[in-house]
């Protein structure tokens, strides 16, 4: 959606749902389980039943509720009276989409910049931050100090999995398996830069986690797509 569509389709849909207590009783109507009539509703809310069918049938204009006819409950036959005019939500949703964040394009250029003021010193700078990162994210981890191997792996990979990384832990190998990172480093200009940022986020949660291990990482690209790292 571009921006016009959006200053469009955001005109349109604070015009109807804007005003507050409209935008309320499309909430009652949507959560009653039996359509409702505008002299409930102006009941509920304290207003004349002229302005609860002014929103009610605005609301039915644009889609959101749709019309009945029923007859009050118990009341049947000849003397039963006329249908009353009800009121249900119907099951449009409010969808609302915003323009396309051009996040991997920002990543690019936030690299560029990185290799621009530091030039040969890139790499180095981004294992720093994600080691700095890593400890952040391990800050509330705390550990047995008895060096268990397959109990630091399991900890590394869950906590970078909450990050996004589609990593396994896999002690009987001695390494980590990341099948997906989220930085798809792929994409970009300079991946290893990346790849030395997603280095140093796994060294910086060993270092808290299990610091004697921390130096001995080693990352290496498999098959061209998965990244394994071996302590």
């Amino acid at each position: 959606m571009d921006v016009r569509n959006l200053e469009q389709t955001l005109n349109k849909l604070t015009a109807t749902l804007g005003d507050p207590t409209r935008r309320s009783i499309y909430l009652r109507v949507r959560s009653s389980p039996e359509p409702l009539t505008a002299t409930l509703v102006a009941n509920e809310f304290g207003i004349h039943p002229n302005v609860a069918r002014h929103h009610l049938d605005r609301l039915t204009e644009e889609g959101y509720l749709e019309v009945t006819r029923r007859r009050p409950t118990g009341k049947t036959g000849p003397g039963a009276g006329r249908p009353a005019k009800c009121y249900a939500a119907t099951l449009k949703e409010i969808d609302l989409q915003f323009p396309t964040r051009r996040y991997d394009l920002l990543i690019d250029l936030l690299v560029r910049i990185v290799l621009h003021l530091a030039p040969g010193d890139g790499l180095q700078i981004a294992l720093e931050i994600g080691r700095d990162f890593g400890r952040e994210l391990a800050s509330g981890i705390t550990t047995t100090g008895d060096g268990d191997l397959a109990a630091s792996l399991e900890t590394v990979a869950s906590l970078m999995q909450k990050e996004g990384f589609e990593i396994i832990a896999d002690p009987a190998g001695e390494k980590l398996l990341t099948e997906h990172c989220p930085f798809s480093a792929g994409k970009f200009e300079h991946p290893e830069v990346l790849c030395s940022l997603d280095r140093g986020i796994m060294t910086g949660i060993f270092e808290i986690v299990d610091p004697q291990r921390a130096a001995a990482l080693e990352a290496n690209l498999e098959m061209d797509h998965a990244c394994v790292t071996t302590v």
